[in-house]
């Protein structure tokens, strides 16, 4: 069934020195003891049998103790393997015995004790090494002289040099002697993992980095350890060239079958290819990491903003330290900005190339599409246009070193500042003319909006009778059905009252002419007196005047503008016929329009609308709309049912009724 693989990641670099280890010079087993005791190994290793325990004749050998150490063995400098030496610690067990007869006593001394008491000891230890799929065992003789004899007391020890083992594993060790007097001593050890070994987890995948030195070659194996029948499958983005399978039996000294059946797989190069990254460590070098060892030839080259493809650098620079583009089998395999991570994001700079000669002389130019421009230059290209600026950045230290050798050095110079003090005017008139733009804009709206609401009107008069001031009011509701906005002290008699005459009148006036509406003087017969008085003595007399008369308030404010020849488009005067000839007004107020109602309502009405507004077409047709609601007005004033006409002859310049 389908079971999952390993996709390796093999980071390549120099080892870190984390284990401080001894080095052994020599391909050759080895064996030494303690001082006082003789040792020697057999040149071979033997059969792992260790046998039944049998009684001991007398005084023996036995391991007591096993001590571990892990040891470099080094065939040169810098090919060493990883082994572990073992050392045994020996005692002396047992006693002597008084022998029977002669020939129990020649028994115990077949099996090594000598017959005299003061004989030295001889034991054969064996030493069983297990760590899978490695098992051996090996043979050391030792012999202890009568002197160092001394029962139940350790004699010192033999060491062993040594088993070769892996980083990482789980090692087994027994010992004994043969013939075996006692139960054999044994040791488990599981031996630190590489450190320079690293297994991670991305998601689904598992990530083996390895980091060895850059000359040593090496070799990696993963297996399964199942038996039976099996049927592996492999992800198609999980082959690369160097992958190879090696399958042996799981027996002592197995010879192991190698197969490489991807070196030569389109689809394992192109994922070597895909997997592959190059960096930069230095201004001076970098490195290319692959899953697998490849020959390759890399070049500096540049690539403009969009531009495709990458341009080699001319004049070029030394191409054996750098790379954006690698090229194996005359085919173009990978392209990487080394400088991604200190530029940042793609941006619209220019690049620098120097160059350096004999003597120190030293060349600038910039890369461009069209070749390498020469700085300063009196030619039409960007780089030229910008040269002096990017000489002086170059300078001051504003631009950045991407490479250096003895041949020239690469240096990137940013130029959005410049190109932001160009387009700054460009800018600020577009922004001025949008101002502008606004601003007209904003009259123009708040014309219209002015327009929409109609212009303000201020109606002043006198408050002759209560007929008069019926006739006023039906004059001001007829205005308001145009676009104005009337103001008269007949719908403001709470102000009025509130704020006396003179501060409402002030303050109706002052918001109407800022507004740029227009005050109406509708003349009777006692506003005339009134006016006159004004203009003989400067003040008003006390007369037969209601509290709410603001025509009477107003003649303080009026008569300065009047004066002053302020007057003209701010005011009009009117005057109803039969009531009041116009002539009658005093010459001071005639400076400003004077109509006379109904007979001059067109005029009249034109006068009222805003200074520049066009003369509308339907002007006729408003004044006829404003005389049909003046006319009840009129006729009940001049001829009231029953009683003569109120006002008629009264003051002077009055109409004769007709």
């Amino acid at each position: 069934m389908p079971v999952p693989w390993f996709l390796l990641s093999l980071a390549l670099g120099r080892s870190p020195v984390v284990l401080s280890l001894e080095r052994l010079v020599g391909p050759q087993d080895a064996t030494h003891c303690s001082p006082g005791l003789s040792c020697h190994l057999w040149d071979s290793d033997i059969l792992c049998l260790p046998g039944d325990i049998v009684p001991a004749p007398g005084p023996v050998l036995a391991p007591t103790h096993l001590q571990t150490e892990l040891v470099l063995r080094c065939q040169k400098e810098t090919d060493c393997d990883l082994c572990l030496r073992v050392a045994v610690h020996l005692a002396v067990h047992g006693h002597w015995e008084e022998p029977e007869d002669e020939e129990k006593f020649g028994g115990a001394a077949d099996s090594g004790v000598e017959e005299p008491r003061n004989a030295s000891l001889q034991a054969q230890v064996v030493l069983s090494f297990q760590a899978y799929p490695t098992a051996r065992c090996v043979l050391l003789e030792v012999q202890v002289p009568a002197a160092l004899v001394q029962f139940g007391q350790s004699v010192g020890s033999v060491v062993y040099d040594c088993f070769e083992a892996a980083l990482g594993s789980e090692v087994r060790i027994w010992s004994y002697t043969q013939p075996r007097y006692e139960k054999e001593l044994n040791h488990t050890q599981q031996l630190p993992a590489l450190p320079w070994l690293n297994v991670s987890a991305d998601g689904d995948n598992v990530h083996l980095v390895l980091n060895v030195s850059e000359e040593q070659h090496f070799g990696l194996s993963l297996y399964w350890n199942q038996t039976g029948p099996q049927i592996i499958t492999l992800n198609h983005t999980d082959l690369v060239p160097c992958l190879c399978i090696q399958v042996w039996p799981l027996e002592p000294d197995s010879v192991r079958t190698n197969i490489c059946p991807f070196r030569e797989d389109p689809r394992a190069h192109r994922n070597l290819w895909q997997a592959a990254r190059l960096r930069l460590l230095t201004l001076q070098s970098w490195l290319l990491d692959a899953p697998c060892w490849l020959p390759a030839e890399a070049a500096l080259c540049w690539r403009a903003p969009g531009g495709d493809p990458c341009q080699p650098l001319v004049p070029p620079l030394s191409w054996e330290n750098v790379t954006v583009d690698v090229n194996s089998s005359e085919k173009l395999q990978l392209q990487e900005c080394l400088w991604a991570d200190s530029l940042g994001p793609l941006k619209d700079d220019v690049l620098l190339l120097e160059t350096r000669g004999p003597q120190d002389n030293r060349s600038l130019c910039a890369l461009e599409p069209s070749g390498c421009t020469s700085l300063p230059s009196k030619a039409s290209t960007r780089a030229a246009r910008l040269g002096e600026y990017l000489l002086q950045d170059l300078q001051s230290g504003q631009c950045l070193q991407l490479w250096d050798d003895d041949l020239g050095a690469l240096w990137a110079c940013p130029t959005d500042k410049y190109i932001h003090k160009r387009w700054a005017l460009v800018w600020l008139a577009c922004l001025l003319f949008a101002a502008a733009l606004s601003l007209i804009l904003l009259l123009k709206k708040d014309h219209a909006k002015a327009a929409a609401r109609g212009r303000a009107a201020l109606l002043l008069y006198s408050a002759d009778d209560s007929g008069f001031e019926r006739l006023v009011g039906a004059l001001a509701s007829a205005l308001c059905q145009l676009p104005l906005r009337v103001a008269v002290d007949l719908w403001s008699r709470r102000e009025l009252s509130a704020q006396g005459p003179v501060a409402w009148f002030h303050a109706q006036r002052r918001q109407t002419l800022q507004e740029g509406g227009v005050v109406v003087l509708l003349f009777s017969p006692g506003a005339v007196a009134l006016c006159s008085e004004w203009l003989q003595d400067g003040v008003s007399g006390p007369g037969a005047h209601g509290p709410h008369d603001a025509f009477r308030a107003s003649l303080s404010c009026v008569l300065p503008d009047f004066l002053q020849g302020r007057a003209p488009g701010s005011y009009v005067g009117a005057c109803f016929d039969r009531l009041l000839h116009p002539d009658a007004v005093p010459a001071l107020f005639r400076t400003v329009p004077v109509f006379t109602l109904p007979s001059q309502l067109p005029d009249f009405l034109g006068a009222l609308q805003q200074p520049r507004a066009p003369r509308s077409g339907r002007l006729q047709e408003r004044a006829e709309q404003v005389s049909r609601a003046l006319q009840p007005a009129l006729d009940s004033y001049f001829h009231p049912p029953g009683t003569p006409a109120p006002g008629r002859g009264v003051g002077p310049g009055a109409g004769d009724g007709t």
